[in-house]
């Protein structure tokens, strides 16, 4: 059995509550590290989609673009996003994101267009990459990992947001030392769970608490020790061999976050993340991931 390393750690609005000192060489880095956003499935458990699921909205923008957010936040803006299905909708939606998130004026005749307000994703720098329509995920970060030069990379997931601080996630991982670190998280339960006695009766009900052990939230950190790991056809999935081979050889870490983290796999959970955004509009405190 391996060793899984561990560090825990608060959300990034913490960060500027709390006073860190790192050791000699460890400091966080700041802006260098390249994002792989995986962005090709199919959302099958979303229910009848017009839209793939890194377009699905939380408010006035889509899931995909708080991901994208959480990391630019935190300096992190060069992008590579690994498409498959609805991959043509997702460039579109950039392609076009002046003109549907700014206000404008547009001369005709002489072609020329006033943007009346700013860019909200001014200094991204976005790479689309066509990884295939059926492919998975390891096989995804494989091939966008083609169009990341640098020797260290984050990947994560097109649908999970959290206040994770990014810099505290990158220093852990420059302690390790280690090839790869995920973000483990504790995730609600999909089920209320029933307690019983030893009588057989039924003494009480939780309503999808919280579980005690820790799943994979994204956040992840590669070094490009890590591609050979990702060797293998399009069936390849990151989160069975690859990973499972790393904790093997003892080269996979983990940072605990203790702070805000979900998941939208589900179109009651897309509902629930709007209704957040939506509660905190306009108002005093922000969403629970919004780190910008």
């Amino acid at each position: 059995m391996s060793n899984v390393q561990m560090d825990t750690g608060t959300g990034a609005s913490e960060r500027g509550r709390q006073s860190r000192s790192e050791p000699d060489g460890l400091a966080p880095e700041r802006g260098s590290v390249p994002v792989i956003i995986l962005c090709g499935g199919k959302g099958t458990r979303m229910g009848d989609l017009t839209v793939p699921k890194p377009l699905v909205e939380i408010g006035d923008r889509p899931v995909l673009w708080h991901v994208m957010m959480i990391y630019a936040a935190q300096g992190f803006k060069d992008f590579v996003l690994a498409l498959g299905y609805g991959g043509d909708a997702i460039k579109r939606y950039f392609l076009e994101y002046d003109w549907r998130s700014r206000d404008f004026v547009l001369e005709l005749g002489n072609g020329g267009t006033h943007f009346l307000s700013p860019n909200d994703i001014a200094g991204w720098r976005i790479t689309f990459a066509d990884t295939g329509l059926e492919t998975m995920t390891g096989a995804r970060v494989r091939k966008a990992a083609a169009y990341v030069p640098e020797d260290r990379f984050f990947v994560t997931y097109a649908d999970g947001v959290a206040d994770i601080d990014l810099h505290a996630l990158l220093a852990h991982h420059n302690r390790q030392g280690l090839l790869a670190t995920v973000t483990g998280v504790k995730a609600f339960s999909r089920f209320g769970l029933m307690e019983t006695d030893d009588r057989g009766r039924v003494t009480g009900f939780q309503e999808k608490p919280l579980v005690d052990e820790m799943i994979n939230g994204g956040f992840m950190v590669f070094e490009r020790g890590v591609l050979p790991y990702l060797d293998g056809d399009d069936s390849l999935i990151l989160e069975h061999e690859p990973l499972r081979e790393l904790a093997g050889a003892d080269q996979l870490g983990v940072y605990h976050h203790q702070g805000f983290w979900r998941a939208m796999d589900t179109f009651k959970e897309a509902q629930e993340l709007g209704a957040l955004w939506e509660q905190a509009s306009g108002r005093q405190w922000k969403a629970p991931w919004k780190v910008w």
